[in-house]
């Protein structure tokens, strides 16, 4: 068993990208990592920052329970949870097969929920715990270039809402994380001209947002979706 003093915080797509950089940030701010992705980078990043890892997706439903297991097993509680997958597929609307809408819902829905099925009992014997679930600026502002992704997005949104309503009273928080242009990905240099802030967002940011949703500072703080987009997305 590791020190009970310090939270504990498990990470999905928490390898590379804004996984990495959410798992750095609470790794800076005395939390114990459990990480999950597809490749060795979790493992890689794990073993840098003392934490553990599992290699895993988020769409199926064993490498959740993986990640979970060896979570408690190893720490005994579980006090943060970051849901970060990645790209669903894409494709001409009508063109998307049952398939690629199958995978889309595994990634993006079911993923939060077998979690939150899981979790939720440790949290609730532990009488806290916060839930951030990184999502896309265009959840509710929907593109046709990701049909897949806006459509479960908004839903991911949906039902943090309804998550949140159920155990705000049991002192579990939920909220959606909403990134908009970030640099972990290669952007074109003309995609900051269409944001007012006139640039891209960095993955230290977005780390920065999700540890203060994770954090007692953000106490009465839930269900929300909360935009970290430099502006781009209309919404009021």
């Amino acid at each position: 068993m590791s020190d009970s003093t310090k939270p504990v915080a498990l990470i999905t797509g928490g390898g590379r990208g804004m996984g990495e950089a959410i798992a750095r940030e609470l790794a800076a701010q005395g939390y114990l990592l459990a990480l999950m992705s597809p490749s060795e980078s979790c493992e890689k990043l794990a073993f840098e920052l003392g934490g553990i890892a599992s290699r895993g997706v988020a769409e199926k439903a064993e490498d959740i329970q993986a990640i979970f297991d060896l979570t408690m097993k190893t720490y005994g509680r579980i006090d943060a949870v970051v849901n970060h997958t990645g790209h669903p597929p894409k494709g001409d609307l009508l063109d998307i097969t049952d398939e690629m809408w199958t995978l889309g819902s595994d990634m993006m829905i079911l993923s939060l929920v077998r979690m939150a099925r899981l979790v939720t009992p440790v949290m609730l014997k532990q009488g806290k715990g916060a839930f951030v679930n990184i999502t896309t600026f265009a959840a509710y502002e929907p593109s046709l270039i990701f049909p897949v992704s806006c459509t479960y997005r908004a839903a991911a949104g949906a039902f943090t809402k309804l998550y949140s309503d159920r155990y705000a009273a049991d002192n579990i928080r939920m909220n959606c994380i909403l990134p908009g242009y970030i640099d972990s990905l290669n952007h074109k240099p003309e995609t900051a001209d269409k944001i007012p802030m006139k640039r891209i967002g960095h993955m230290e940011e977005i780390a920065k947002t999700a540890a203060f949703l994770l954090s007692d500072g953000a106490g009465y703080i839930t269900g929300q979706n909360i935009r970290v987009d430099g502006g781009v997305t209309r919404h009021v």
